[in-house]
């Protein structure tokens, strides 16, 4: 190669890499739900968007919706006095509850925008209205949270960022790894904020926010013996979360 063209080579890939922090530090946006400063690239109505648009294809990878409208209605009752008891009432999100048909996975998920999913497997597992509720409210906590459109947001700077290495110095690989790294330890903050967040909307609501120790409990029961370490998994140890969800009942109880 000539020594010119590397050097325009590495021009390059410098002015993608500044181009990526610059508009970083333009995505700054203020949760005024959690009083947090986000990289966050799209606005409420995007996020709404993508949430209606991938609704439909994560159902049908869970078996499509539980053919039960009475426990339809009674997931739609308890989401919906969640949200109307707490701050998620004020946001620009369309609150949906979907109760998938999958009977084997035990999860609960949310889309950005508002799309609520949670899997007839975890249900049946749950004891009562407290702890449906303990579920519900964790995933409206990622809605208001944004926390998925942080996570794409974030994604799309660390691409930036690997386009950048691969032109000026063929480094992609190293710093896709970098950008993982940092996707996964978020993950975990966020998993903390969302349960610090539902039980606040349990509180308003007026669930009983002890039985999130009880979901705790069940989802520390369903991993089983061979659960994968915290420190390799995007999601903290139930036990580590029980711990939080203790100080935020505390703090919200005062």
């Amino acid at each position: 190669m000539r020594r010119g063209n590397w050097k325009i080579k590495i021009a390059i890939g410098l002015l993608i890499v500044g181009f990526a922090f610059v508009q970083k530090c333009f995505n700054k946006t203020h949760n005024q739900y959690t009083d947090r400063v986000q990289n966050i690239n799209m606005s409420a109505d995007q996020e709404i968007a993508i949430g209606i648009q991938s609704a439909p294809q994560i159902a049908e990878q869970h078996g499509g919706l539980y053919q039960d409208q009475k426990l339809q209605d009674y997931i739609d009752q308890i989401g919906h006095k969640l949200v109307n008891a707490s701050i998620a009432k004020e946001t620009p999100y369309q609150y949906e509850f979907h109760l998938l048909a999958d009977p084997n996975t035990i999860n609960a998920f949310a889309l950005p925008g508002g799309q609520v999913f949670i899997t007839y497997a975890l249900l049946s597992k749950l004891e009562n209205d407290d702890q449906v509720a303990g579920v519900l409210g964790h995933e409206i906590g990622h809605v208001l949270g944004r926390h998925s459109a942080e996570r794409i947001a974030e994604h799309e700077f660390w691409k930036t960022i690997s386009t950048g290495a691969s032109v000026g110095a063929d480094a992609g690989g190293l710093v896709n790894g970098i950008g993982q790294n940092v996707l996964l330890g978020n993950g975990r903050d966020d998993e903390l904020e969302s349960d610090k967040l539902g039980i606040q909307f349990m509180i308003n609501a007026g669930y009983d926010p002890e039985e999130m120790i009880g979901v705790m409990k069940v989802l520390k029961a369903a991993a089983g013996p061979n659960r994968t370490p915290e420190f390799q998994s995007t999601h903290p140890d139930p036990e580590n979360r029980i711990e939080k969800i203790r100080e935020a009942i505390r703090e919200y109880q005062e």
